[in-house]
């Protein structure tokens, strides 16, 4: 099986999950996160994670406005932090697995794409 790209995730859809999907392996976990730019393992490797400095708060909540209407649609909800104002992080994880599915690929392949005023 090869690996999807970052375009081809983002061409996909989640699934429906009610802990039906299988948890991906360490190896098919790394293989798709090696496709997606900016998204790293969080330390314990359960999820992943992105990280962005937005130009201000209001650039922040607008970016994560824009997610959460993403996360709607997918049917997959990412955890979203903010800190200091204009720190963003998004943590994907598949809760009714308790560990990483191809939806959190596909969410986060569509997430990178969505704009976000940054801070220069």
């Amino acid at each position: 099986m090869s690996t999807p790209t970052a375009s081809g995730l983002a061409g996909k859809t989640c699934l429906p999950c009610e802990g039906q999907i299988p948890v991906l392996s360490r190896a098919e976990a790394g293989a798709l996160l090696g496709q997606l730019d900016g998204w790293e393992f969080s330390k314990d490797q359960s999820r992943i994670v992105r990280r962005y400095t937005a130009k201000n708060f209001m650039a922040a909540i607008e970016f994560f406005n824009k997610v959460t209407e993403l996360a709607e649609q997918e049917g997959h909800h990412p955890d979203l932090h903010l800190e200091g104002f204009r720190n963003v992080a998004i943590e994907l994880w598949t809760h009714a697995v308790g560990g990483l599915s191809e939806n959190d690929f596909i969410l986060a392949a569509k997430i990178s794409t969505l704009p976000i005023a940054l801070k220069k």
